[in-house]
């Protein structure tokens, strides 16, 4: 990882407002991570509803959430200097249109039984982020993650042959999720007041698109008997909660410990995915997820002698 993200000295030299920050972004992270572990199911309840739609939903119910949350902690005037600001409205604008684009991915691959591919491709992304790091940081890899990246390249091969073609869920979800960090790292506005903003400008497109199906008779916000009005409202906290979770953490953690925790995601999707839903896991799909176990557990060990070196 980044040299400069890496202490000179140990962790017990921190101070104590440091370590309080870094236990801080770890309990934000982790519930971050948690939620996203188990909201396959929530996917799986909304699976009948076209993922464009449910995509449009999770905005435009996140906007009041993220609303509230900016307000409470009194960061309104953040948000209105950002919206001045063609620099910082661009940036946002792309950010939000990463997080878009993993959204909609995501949605249809739960709903199409290919939730053991998403969790493969979260499991790619901790080494998709140190490539990253690599390309767009100028950061080194040292031989063993040089083996990790290998490993994991090696994992894909297996599956592109197994499949007839690149496996381009695990891929997008890794890619889009990786850059989507990355540059809300960099964003230079709060989580709070990024994730608002992301909303915001996508939340007209979204809702001039959700009026339109309802007013054709497509939509299923209006549909009689209302559960799927409940369900796709509940998409707006499913959707705010983790993500202002996780840009609180990514802020206060270093980049490497971030890609660490993704593994708890990933591994809750899995079972998810063979023991409730029934996908399959053969041989081939085991080798492959073989291969990126040993590449995070390379990545790992390598980042914890960075630490303690």
């Amino acid at each position: 990882m980044q040299d400069g993200a890496i202490p000179a000295a140990g962790a017990a030299e921190q101070s104590p407002e440091a370590r309080q920050a870094a236990t801080r972004g770890f309990l934000y992270a982790l519930s971050a991570y948690l939620m996203w572990g188990v909201l396959p199911l929530y996917m799986k309840a909304v699976a009948h509803i076209p993922p464009v739609e449910v995509v449009a939903h999770r905005v435009l119910w996140s906007v009041p959430i993220a609303g509230v949350v900016l307000v409470a902690l009194g960061r309104t005037a953040d948000v209105a200097a950002a919206l001045r600001s063609p620099r910082m409205l661009g940036m946002a604008a792309m950010t939000a249109a990463i997080i878009s684009v993993n959204w909609g991915i995501y949605i249809w691959a739960i709903a199409v039984d290919r939730t053991v591919e998403s969790a493969l491709g979260y499991y790619i992304n901790p080494l998709v982020t140190v490539l990253l790091g690599a390309a767009l940081l100028g950061e080194r890899l040292d031989r063993i993650q040089l083996v990790a990246v290998g490993l994991a390249a090696a994992a894909v091969a297996v599956l592109t042959v197994e499949a007839g073609g690149l496996p381009w869920v695990s891929l997008g979800l890794a890619l889009t999720f990786a850059a989507y960090g990355y540059l809300r790292k960099t964003l230079p506005i709060g989580p709070s007041q990024g994730f608002f903003l992301e909303v915001l400008l996508l939340a007209p497109p979204c809702l001039a698109y959700i009026l339109w199906l309802e007013t054709t008779g497509q939509g299923h916000f209006a549909a009689a008997g209302g559960h799927d009005a409940g369900l796709l409202m509940l998409a707006g906290p499913v959707t705010a909660v983790p993500l202002i979770l996780f840009g609180f953490g990514a802020r206060m953690l270093r980049i490497s410990t971030i890609g660490l925790m993704q593994y708890i995601a990933p591994t809750m999707m899995a079972l998810l995915a063979v023991f409730a839903f029934g996908e399959p896991f053969g041989p081939v799909r085991f080798l492959a997820f073989g291969l990126i176990w040993v590449a995070l557990a390379l990545y790992t060990w390598s980042a914890l002698l960075r630490r303690t070196a």
